[in-house]
């Protein structure tokens, strides 16, 4: 069985779908592993350590005439013309309705396993790549918080005086959020954090943040571990009632992402004026509209004094471990849809596990 792995093409896009450690461990099952020359470079994972790893590597079009195709960001158009007809490909979709490119891979007899769709239950937590992802995200958005920011993040004490700690607010406790305040904390800042979820308090509280707790009227507590979208009427009061606290903050790392709907608006222009020059916005949900109105789909801009970073993907900025990561989430899954046979590597019936049942998209 043959499993390919090509260039990611996505712009700005560092990440590659599997590591020379991963990539062994697949090959040591009797996979065989065909990897589009340089399409780790950007990870920081050479060439030789994949051949080194037993990986063969080739050109483009090799990676993809296989029998299960593993990428990070969804295909295009000319790469599904690549594919093997009845194969299948393995990675992110990022679709929420009709879809080209997934019509265009049914169309061909490409089996669609969506990694976004793998279900939250205790037994594919290892296969999770959007928690995976996320973690990283949260980590990256503080660095890239404190990099923008003009200030220290933690007190600081010396001969020429001292700094009080920067007032930082997470807004969303999610995976990304939790590890947002996690990483605030280790750098010093003092952490203040806020969900619409009432059990998200306890975790807030656990990493040493203190929770921002507000009456709006409704829970906004989901199915699956995300939030819901409120009501229009819980929403005013949710920005009203946030306005002081975010207009005290230096820095705000905002993550509330509602799947498949417009980011819900948390901190708007008249909070941004209320700021204090200087201080930082890390807008994690830009590609959805943002969490701020005055946040610019990939770019870092400054209004009214505030920086207001807009990155929307975060986890490249971590290409080694965000790979090494994806590519373990990857492997696990194969664990799952792959058993020996007199022959060789075969694939087992994907509709008779619920996770890899539930992954596969169809028309």
């Amino acid at each position: 069985m043959k499993i390919g792995v090509a260039r990611e093409t996505a712009a700005g896009e560092a990440r590659v779908a599997t590591t020379p450690e991963v990539a062994k461990k697949l090959v040591g099952k009797g996979l065989t592993v065909i990897l589009e020359a340089g399409a780790g470079e950007a990870a920081h994972y050479p060439d030789a350590d994949y051949a080194a790893a037993g990986v063969t590597l080739g050109e483009r079009a090799a990676a993809f005439d296989v029998d299960i195709l593993l990428k990070v960001r969804r295909p295009s158009l000319d790469e599904v013309a690549a594919m093997r007809p009845g194969g299948i490909y393995i990675g992110l979709v990022e679709s929420c309705g009709e879809d080209e490119v997934i019509g265009a891979m049914l169309a061909k007899d490409v089996g669609v396993m969506a990694m976004e769709r793998i279900p939250r239950i205790s037994r594919a937590q290892s296969m999770d790549a959007l928690s995976s992802q996320s973690n990283i995200a949260g980590y990256r958005a503080v660095i890239e918080a404190a990099a923008h920011y003009g200030r220290f993040f933690p007190m600081m004490m010396t001969s020429a005086g001292s700094a009080k700690p920067a007032r930082l607010v997470v807004l969303g406790a999610g995976v990304a959020g939790l590890q947002a305040i996690a990483t605030a904390r280790r750098l010093g800042a003092d952490v203040y954090a806020y969900d619409v979820r009432p059990e998200t308090k306890e975790q807030i509280r656990s990493l040493g943040a203190k929770a921002i707790e507000l009456d709006i009227g409704e829970s906004g507590a989901g199915e699956g571990g995300y939030a819901k979208e409120l009501s229009e009427e819980a929403k005013a009061r949710q920005q009203a009632a946030l306005a002081d606290e975010l207009a005290k903050a230096h820095v705000i790392v905002t993550t509330a992402l509602i799947p498949c709907r417009p980011a819900p608006v948390l901190i708007t222009p008249e909070v941004v004026q209320r700021m204090r020059p200087g201080s930082v916005i890390v807008d994690l949900a830009a590609a959805n509209g943002g969490n701020c109105p005055l946040t610019e789909r990939d770019q870092v801009v400054t209004r009214h004094g505030v920086i207001l970073v807009g990155h929307t993907n975060f986890p490249s900025m971590v290409p080694a471990d965000a790979s090494a990561f994806y590519a373990r989430n990857l492997a696990n899954l194969l664990e799952i849809m792959v058993q020996k046979g007199e022959a060789g590597p075969v694939l087992r019936d994907l509709e008779a596990d619920e996770i890899t049942k539930t992954m596969q998209m169809r028309g």
